[in-house]
């Protein structure tokens, strides 16, 4: 299967874009421009939450492709990206507790392929990404999930914290990826639960760590202190698995 991110240069291109319901993931806008298209081209990417990034012409005029942006172009996803309520309603059919992934920090989008790719095979119900400082569902990730990404829902939001407390209240609780919490075997992972694992570097940031139930540490035999981020996460969902079908 193919995957393209594309690239939507012009205005009555990207206000096309817009109202067909493509998945925008980021708006490149001419600085300083206030004219009528520019204008309506900003209120739909408010309205959609959409990353807008004003930016000189000669930025614009480097990621331009065809030297005809007009003063916008847009980066469309890949693929679509699904609600949270999809993700539920799926465990809901399945007569299954719910099981999701929520990722702080992945910008890598191998490493975001890769889990996505896991979460799938693991069972999971789907995948939870925030908007910034995350990469999102590129033609790279779809193709690095080997067409996972069709077959396991895949959700941004604005703020995990919120997310993580507003599934609290549907009864699951969250256990994050961190070096210095209890051995995952020591853990109860069964029920309804929310894995969140964090980028290589910084790991799950501090004030979403701070929103989990528990944290849950891999046995770390040699001298390098941390695994890739798309291991630790089959590592720790397998734990999941491995508790699930006990």
């Amino acid at each position: 299967m193919r995957y393209e991110e594309m690239k939507i240069e012009g205005r009555n291109a990207v206000i096309e874009a817009f109202r067909a319901g493509k998945s925008i993931d980021k708006l490149f806008v001419l600085d300083g421009c206030q004219d009528g298209p520019i204008r309506t081209i900003v209120r739909e990417a408010k309205k959609h939450d959409t990353i807008l990034n004003f930016v000189s012409r000669e930025r614009l005029d480097q990621l331009s492709e065809t030297g005809k942006h007009q003063g916008v172009i847009a980066y469309a996803a890949a693929y679509s990206y699904a609600s949270i309520e999809d993700m539920l309603e799926e465990a809901s059919e399945k007569g299954e507790p719910p099981f999701l992934f929520l990722l702080d920090n992945i910008e890598d989008p191998h490493n975001l392929g890769a889990i996505i790719r896991t979460a799938h095979q693991a069972g999971a119900h789907g995948v939870i990404i925030p908007k910034r400082r995350a990469v999102g569902l590129t033609a790279t990730v779809a193709r690095t999930s080997a067409g996972a990404v069709s077959h396991i829902p895949v959700a941004r939001v604005n703020n995990l914290g919120n997310t993580i407390e507003e599934l609290k209240d549907k009864g699951l609780w969250f256990v994050c990826a961190d070096m210095d919490g209890e051995v995952m075997y020591h853990l109860d992972l069964k029920g309804p639960i929310g894995l969140v694992i964090g980028s290589e570097g910084e790991g799950v940031g501090r004030l979403v760590r701070e929103k989990c139930d528990f944290r849950a540490s891999i046995p770390m035999k040699g001298k390098i202190d941390s695994l890739n981020a798309s291991v630790a996460a089959g590592v720790l969902a397998y734990e999941v698995v491995r508790q699930r079908m006990g």
